[in-house]
C-alpha cells in the first residue's frame, strides 16, 4: 500500500471514529443506590477523606494509574511545528497504544502555547490528576528545561519520551546488533548524527552503558569540548563525548567506526560513509518517513546490520516498543524519577526478548506480546522504591 492510500484511508478511519479513545465507567450505574455511592451523596466521604489524606489520592481515583500525553505541537512526527489541532490525532494515537499496549489509562492534552514557562505552569496545574506525565513532540531546546524543570517540582515520573524511550530503543537495538558482529560496547565507536532530543538522549545513555567512543554530529560538524557555538546541551554532550576532540565533519567522524545512528533527515548518508566504517558496520537510519540511507544502499555499501524506523523494512527501531512497558514499570515500582540505570534496565529486557538475534532480527515486534511484560518486570523487580 502506499503512502497515498494509507492517508487516504486514514483520513477516512479517522473522521469516521472522530477520536480514537473514549472514557468509560468501570461500574454499573442502574440503579438509586450506585448513584448514591459512586456521587451524591457517598462520593462526600471520599472528597472529605482526600482532603484530610490527599496522599493517598492514587487509592482512590484514576490518579493511580493515569498518562497525560501533552505536546505544544511544535515538533509533530516529521512534519514540524503544526500546532496543537494537528498534535491532537497524535496524543489520541499515543493514548490507545498506553491502553491497548500497557493497560494504562492514558489522556491527549495539547496546548495552545509554546511559552516554555507557561506549558510548565500548566502541567504542575493540572497534574493533581495523573499517575505520569508524557511529554511529547515538543522541540529542542525546550523540551530540555520543560522536562527538568517538572521533575524537579513533580511527585511523579515526567519523561519527554522523544528523547528516552527513542534511547531505550536504539541501546536495545545496538546489544543485540553488536552480538550478531561480535563486538563490545567498550570496544566500539558510535557516530550519531543530530544532535536534536534524541540524539541528545541517546548519546547520554551510550556513554552510560559504556561504549568505548561516542561522536555527535549536529548541521556544524563534530561537537567537541571547546567548540565555541555551543548551547548548554551542547555543552554538556561534549564534556562526556567525542573523547579524541575530532572536529571535522559527519564524514570525518566516521571514519573506522562501528556503528552509525540517524536521528535526523533522510539521505545524508551515503555509501562513501559506510564505506570508511570498520569491519562490519552497523547502521540505524531511523530518519521518517525517508531514512537517512535505504536499506538495500546501506547492504551494497557492506553494512552488516541495518535498521530503520519503519514497519515496512526489517528491524525496526520505534519507542512504541517501549513506553507502555516504563511507564506502567515507574507506576508499579512507585519510581517518581528516570535513571541511566532504569533507561539500561528496560534497554537490556527488550534486548532479551529477541533470543538469538540476526542481522535481520535485532528488535523484537511493536506487537510482541512479551515486550511490555519483560519490560515492566524487570523495573519492578530491580527498582523498586522503598520509603
Amino acid at each position: 500500500m502506499n503512502n497515498n492510500m494509507y492517508s487516504k484511508q486514514s483520513l477516512e478511519e479517522h473522521k469516521k471514529m472522530a477520536g480514537k479513545i473514549r472514557i468509560t465507567s468501570r461500574a454499573d450505574l442502574t440503579k438509586p443506590e450506585q448513584l448514591s455511592t459512586y456521587y451524591t451523596p457517598g462520593v462526600g466521604a471520599v472528597s472529605s477523606y482526600l482532603a484530610e489524606h490527599p496522599n493517598e489520592v492514587k487509592e482512590y481515583t484514576i490518579a493511580g494509574s493515569t498518562v497525560a500525553v501533552i505536546s505544544d505541537g511544535s515538533a509533530v512526527l516529521g512534519l514540524g511545528n503544526v500546532g496543537p489541532e494537528a498534535a491532537l490525532p497524535v496524543m489520541e494515537g499515543k493514548a490507545m497504544l498506553f491502553s491497548q499496549l500497557g493497560g494504562l489509562n492514558a489522556f491527549p492534552i495539547v496546548l495552545r502555547t509554546q511559552d516554555t514557562q507557561e506549558i510548565i505552569d500548566t502541567i504542575i496545574n493540572i497534574a493533581p490528576v495523573f499517575a505520569a506525565i508524557n511529554l511529547e513532540d515538543i522541540a529542542a531546546p525546550a523540551c530540555f528545561a520543560i522536562e527538568k524543570t517538572l521533575q524537579d517540582k513533580l511527585k511523579i515520573p515526567v519523561i519527554h519520551d522523544d528523547q528516552h524511550a527513542t534511547a531505550i530503543a536504539v541501546l536495545a537495538g545496538i546489544i543485540n546488533a553488536l552480538k550478531v558482529v561480535n563486538k563490545q560496547a567498550k570496544d566500539t565507536k558510535i557516530v550519531i548524527l543530530g544532535a536534536g532530543a534524541a540524539g541528545n538522549a541517546v548519546a547520554k545513555l551510550l556513554v552510560a552503558f559504556g561504549v568505548g567512543e561516542v561522536i555527535v554530529v549536529d548541521s556544524k560538524g563534530t561537537i567537541f569540548k571547546g567548540r565555541d557555538d555551543l548551547d548548554e546541551y551542547k555543552t554538556e554532550l561534549a564534556n562526556i563525548t567525542n573523547t579524541r576532540m575530532v572536529d571535522g565533519s559527519a564524514e570525518d567522524a566516521v571514519e573506522n567506526a562501528d556503528v552509525i545512528i540517524g536521528l535526523t533527515t533522510g539521505g545524508i548518508i551515503t555509501s562513501q560513509y559506510i564505506k570508511k566504517m570498520s569491519n562490519q558496520p552497523i547502521v540505524f537510519a531511523l530518519a521518517n518517513p525517508i531514512p537517512e540511507i535505504m536499506p538495500a544502499d546501506a547492504i551494497a555499501a557492506g553494512a552488516a546490520v541495518i535498521a530503520t524506523g519503519r514497519s515496512d523494512f526489517d528491524n525496526q527501531i520505534n519507542n512504541v516498543l517501549v513506553f507502555p512497558g516504563l511507564f506502567k514499570g515507574l507506576i508499579e515500582s512507585g519510581q517518581n524519577t528516570v535513571s541511566e540505570e532504569i533507561k539500561i534496565t528496560a534497554a537490556t529486557a527488550l534486548a532479551e526478548c529477541v533470543k538469538t538475534p540476526s542481522p535481520k532480527n535485532i528488535i523484537p515486534s511493536v506487537f510482541d506480546k512479551q515486550v511490555v511484560p519483560a519490560i515492566t518486570a524487570a523495573i519492578t523487580s530491580k527498582h523498586k522504591h522503598t520509603t
